[in-house]
């Protein structure tokens, strides 16, 4: 290698790795401003509607669902539950709780009708359709929320420029180690990342765990219509509403993703799936994501120019990194579990990037156990061949 191609490498890695751990600085210090957690309920109790898109079930199943109808809220609340199928056994589920809970106004609906591409959104124009109230919530199935969790959720909406409101999320319960290194992308990475591009701009998309919207604005947009062809239905549906004006708003309580055991293919899958849906709808950023490898360009900087100083630098990014990493876990979960695998966090990031190139080689996604091809702008196009994986 030619000594200025060497150096002219070695300047541009260090340049990458001190701008990695700008980005990283920068990630938890707005992370750090937000008031996670914080609890302000009042007087607003608008009338809530809930809409639960089911397939299939898993031991989380039945409390994930009980702790949407164990809210404590002054205003009422109706629960649709909507299955594409009367076999699903998702319906035994919903039935036992149904028994469980009399004296809320829930029901199981058998939404037959294929829509779309994306079985979920299709279910959910299913259910809209029989919404008796103006504020409408749509959440994943394996989402669980503490008991005044509306309560507080609903709040931004006593704002009338705020169209839609969502929250953060955390993996509750990494069982094995690769979903323990999944959750370092979701308990640390994902929400400070997006505080970050929160404070350049206005958020444009929502995070689909839980969205809280009104109809006005549902309608404004063509209702739940729009985004049965989509992949990504969550960031549809707050671009779409941004796009006409309104504001998203966070909300200051988490919510937690409850999931069965998966092993690394699986956890594979479901990370190039979320990494193709955000290369097709913000191409971009995502591309520029990469600079914010905090772990993968002080690497490859001490590879190309060992020496103490470099090695100096490349442990203090690590440490940086490892550091911040953890204590926003830590902030997001309140659990001190994920301390022990922080070795994670590095081979988090290496792996991360090749997930990253891979994302740009091919357009397939595997997602419930179906293949589809996304098109330009997040579209699905069905593939013939199904897959058994999840």
């Amino acid at each position: 290698m030619p000594d200025s191609f060497h150096s002219w490498l070695a300047l541009l890695l260090a340049l990458l790795a001190f701008a990695s751990l700008g980005t990283t600085l920068w990630q938890f210090l707005v992370a750090l401003k937000f008031p996670l957690h914080r609890r302000s309920p009042s007087d607003f109790s608008p009338a809530v509607t809930l809409l639960k898109p089911l397939k299939g079930t898993d031991e989380f199943t039945a409390a994930c669902l009980r702790s949407w109808l164990a809210q404590d809220y002054a205003g009422e609340v109706q629960v649709l539950f909507g299955v594409a199928a009367a076999d699903d056994p998702a319906c035994e589920v919903v039935r036992q709780l149904l028994v469980e809970f009399p004296q809320r106004d829930a029901q199981l609906v058998i939404c037959g009708e294929s829509l779309g591409a994306n079985a979920k959104v299709s279910t959910l124009i299913q259910l809209a359709r029989l919404a008796k109230h103006e504020v409408i919530s749509v959440s994943d199935a394996d989402v669980r929320v503490p008991v005044d969790f509306l309560a507080n959720a609903v709040q931004p909406l006593h704002d009338a420029g705020t169209g839609l409101v969502n929250c953060f999320y955390s993996l509750a319960n990494p069982t094995t180690a690769a979903m323990r290194w999944e959750a370092v992308a979701i308990n640390a990475d994902f929400w400070s990342q997006v505080l970050q591009s929160r404070s350049l701009k206005p958020m444009d998309f929502a995070l689909g765990a839980v969205m809280i919207t009104r109809r006005p604005q549902l309608d404004e947009i063509g209702g739940f219509e729009p985004l049965a062809d989509y992949l990504a239905d969550d960031y549809q549906l707050g671009n779409q509403i941004a796009r006409r004006g309104h504001r998203i708003a966070l909300a200051t309580v988490v919510a937690e993703c409850w999931s069965p055991p998966m092993g690394w293919a699986a956890v594979w899958a479901h990370q190039l799936r979320w990494a193709r849906t955000i290369r097709c709808c913000q191409p971009g950023p995502y591309f520029l994501s990469i600079i914010s490898n905090a772990s993968l360009w002080p690497l490859l900087w001490v590879l190309v120019q060992p020496g103490p100083r470099v090695c100096l630098a490349f442990f203090a990014c690590w440490i940086v990194r490892v550091t911040s990493a953890m204590l926003l876990q830590f902030r997001l979960t309140r659990s001190r579990g994920h301390l022990f695998y922080d070795w994670l966090i590095p081979l988090k990031d290496l792996l991360g990037a090749v997930i990253w190139l891979q994302s740009f080689i091919g357009n397939e996604v595997v997602w419930r156990g179906r293949r589809y091809r996304v098109l330009r702008g997040g579209k699905l196009e069905p593939r013939n061949t199904p897959s058994t994986r999840n």
